[in-house]
């Protein structure tokens, strides 16, 4: 069997397996940047991804091209980042989570130039929720577990276990558990209902849905 010289004889495919068979520890690309020595087994960081020392990342996690993760940043295991993302100081991303391609974060209520707050606000992904492209995701909030923000959404508040939301600001649509996006009726004019967690799950067990 021929041996390839280089890569341009290596299919897509060969060049995939051969980085999983020569993998020891993590992976990350010639052209990527990994000053963190706390990378789980497994995981990869693919071409001009930056990430700084003090970052914590678990297995099997992928950190595609152009993905900058600051220093107190905490990612589980079997994480997806997506192009474009940036994780800053803060963040706190549990396991089986996904986000999407240049989805944005925030860690400041009031950001000045050369003004850092004593501490960043914390926000919260937790196992197994999904963030949706371009969403962009406000300072200090948590997304429930399996909830699903949709694309070019603006989250402002928490998201609690299980729910759809997307839109400006993003509302909830829908619960993750059914499988499809059966939207919640929004509230009839007058009500002033809250969209806290306690008022969502009421409203879903009673099967409100749009007409």
């Amino acid at each position: 069997m021929k041996i390839p010289r280089n890569d341009q004889e290596l299919s897509s495919c060969e060049k995939w397996n051969s980085i999983k068979e020569v993998t020891v520890g993590h992976f990350v690309h010639p052209q990527g940047i990994c000053e963190s020595h706390s990378v789980g087994n497994g995981t990869k960081v693919w071409a001009f991804a930056h990430v700084l020392p003090g970052a914590i990342i678990g297995q099997d996690c992928n950190i595609c091209d152009h993905v900058f993760i600051e220093n107190d940043v905490v990612l589980g295991d079997r994480v997806t980042v997506k192009s474009g993302v940036q994780l800053w100081d803060g963040l706190r991303v549990g396991s089986d989570v996904f986000i999407g391609p240049n989805a944005t974060f925030t860690n400041d209520f009031f950001p000045k130039s050369r003004q850092r707050p004593s501490c960043f606000a914390r926000t919260t992904l937790e196992e197994g929720c999904s963030i949706g492209a371009n969403a962009t995701i406000l300072p200090g909030i948590s997304i429930g577990r399996n909830a699903m923000v949709g694309a070019g959404s603006v989250v402002t508040r928490s998201v609690p276990p299980n729910a759809i939301v997307h839109g400006n600001p993003a509302r909830i649509r829908g619960d993750s558990r059914l499988g499809k996006a059966t939207r919640v009726k929004a509230p009839a004019k007058g009500d002033n209902l809250p969209t806290d967690a306690s008022n969502v799950r009421r409203r879903l067990a009673q099967g409100h849905k749009a007409p």
